[in-house]
């Protein structure tokens, strides 16, 4: 399973050094839980491009309330893992076939203890769910759409306060996609500027 190519091309007014966030939103859970900063692109001045790669798989990990990060686990849609209690300590296993073919489940089996499940993309954190407790699950399901937009002083990896979320409103499709070009347009001094748009250029099916 490949990925899609992905290149952001800063053809905005921008005067302000802005950051540009890309993300996507757990959508197996209620619609207030806080998405994670996947990718925060920095200094792309006019004119610049950032090549990217949006991989198609994605990695699950789970940590314990002892501080214990698990490895990362190849993770697919449709499938259970689960944090266990073995003689060598908590390990995060697979379990074969969840309830549901859209998500990624994590059950902490633990006998006491909560656990964080987190999902990683290009070894980047993609989404995260905390204070799991024992016998209770965690689900993660993605669109395959990525939010885009501007932001100031966020750090790659972590979670985004819901200010900050609600002022992304930028959702691309990359359903069947194998490449495209994000172009970034608008912004500008003063009076002139214009509101940032974000849109799709060059696309190529895969």
């Amino acid at each position: 399973m490949g990925g899609i190519q992905l290149n952001f091309i800063n053809n905005s007014n921008d005067t302000n050094n802005s950051e540009i966030v890309i993300f996507q939103k757990n959508v197996a859970t209620n619609y207030d839980e806080l998405a994670v900063a996947w990718l925060v692109i920095r200094y792309c001045g006019q004119g610049d491009n950032h090549p990217f790669e949006f991989p198609s798989n994605m990695q699950v990990g789970a940590s314990d309330s002892y501080g214990n990060f698990t490895p990362q686990l190849d993770a697919q849609n449709g499938q259970l893992y689960a944090m266990s209690l073995t003689t060598s300590g908590d390990r995060l296993r697979s379990m074969g076939a969840g309830t549901s073919s859209k998500e990624v489940q994590v059950l902490n089996m633990l006998p006491k203890g909560a656990i964080n499940a987190s999902i990683y993309k290009a070894g980047k954190l993609l989404a995260t769910k905390t204070s799991i407790a024992p016998q209770q699950k965690a689900v993660f399901e993605f669109k395959p759409t990525l939010w885009i937009g501007i932001v100031s002083q966020i750090v790659q990896g972590e979670v985004m306060n819901s200010a900050i979320l609600s002022s992304v409103n930028t959702e691309l499709s990359l359903l069947g996609f194998a490449s495209a070009d994000i172009v970034m347009t608008g912004g500008g001094p003063g009076k002139s500027a214009t509101p940032f748009l974000f849109h799709l250029e060059n696309i190529v099916m895969s």
